[in-house]
């Protein structure tokens, strides 16, 4: 992650799960509301590259409410989702009730046991690898593979297109300069600019074959009310102090507002990477 997509997602650049991860639980209800879903093309390249001849058996890693949890009960696959956090659990639970077979488990990655049961065919973590342990979330998920299994990750960014971004995105930066939250770097990247996280990573662990990318640059219109809610499930605002949240908050709703169609849209960088079990 970088830039924005560094503050709006962990704050930090390191992004521990008993950190700032806790929050999000804090926000359980408006996370389900506000966060967008993952792209459908996404998905039809998840199957096609981890390529199961069954209903793949899916250990995913942090699903929130369910986001992505959706698009793999689409397919027909069977999910055992580790949430740590007990709220997001709850609400993940009710909003997938009927969509499919899923076990919502509150637990994390590194310190949940599988038992005795049958290895899995995909691990999958969307927007929730950075807050694992490296020197443990690869051996783990390697363990917890049948043979022939893939681990598959999925990053997300906010990026700023050369063609159809919005340049609202450059002009906030002064409100969280003013709110004591800038970052100094301008505003989002153009896509071209963000690299696979964590393909280098994946292949130094000498676990997994060298991962397959694909990538997904898409958009969504919010409101203010809609781009304050999102916000309002970032780790990085819920952990800002209050004087900070209100300030910052008044002054994007002034700038939204007081555009002609009194909206923005933000594009998303979805990365996939899947790889092997070596």
């Amino acid at each position: 992650m970088t830039g924005r997509a560094i503050r709006e997602e962990c704050g930090v650049p390191e992004c521990p799960y008993d950190g700032l991860a806790k929050t999000f639980d804090s926000a359980a209800e408006l996370y389900e509301q506000a966060r967008p879903q993952y792209p459908a093309e996404l998905f039809d390249d998840l199957a096609t590259l981890t390529g199961p001849t069954r209903p793949a058996r899916v250990l995913e890693i942090g699903p929130g409410t369910g986001q992505a949890t959706r698009g793999m009960l689409a397919l027909g696959w069977r999910v055992v989702a580790l949430e740590p956090g007990s709220e997001l659990a709850r609400v993940a639970r009710r909003v997938l009730a009927g969509l499919g077979d899923v076990d919502v488990v509150v637990a994390p990655f590194e310190r949940w046991s599988s038992g005795e049961g049958e290895p899995f065919d995909v691990v999958f973590a969307a927007t929730s690898w950075h807050w694992l342990d490296p020197s443990v979330a690869y051996r783990r998920s390697a363990e917890l593979l049948r043979p022939g299994g893939s681990l598959a990750v999925v990053s997300t960014d906010h990026v700023l297109p050369q063609v159809g971004g919005d340049s609202f995105f450059r002009e906030v930066e002064t409100a969280y300069d003013a709110a004591g939250m800038g970052d100094g770097q301008g505003g989002p990247p153009p896509p071209e600019a963000v690299a696979s996280p964590d393909a280098a990573a994946i292949v130094d662990s000498g676990l997994f074959e060298p991962p397959v990318v694909r990538r997904y640059v898409w958009g969504q219109s919010y409101s203010a009310n809609e781009y304050l809610a999102l916000l309002a499930t970032y780790s990085g605002h819920i952990a800002a102090s209050a004087d900070q949240r209100e300030q910052l908050f008044t002054d994007i709703r002034r700038l939204i507002d007081s555009r002609p169609a009194a909206s923005v849209r933000k594009h998303y960088l979805n990365i996939l990477q899947v790889a092997r079990r070596a």
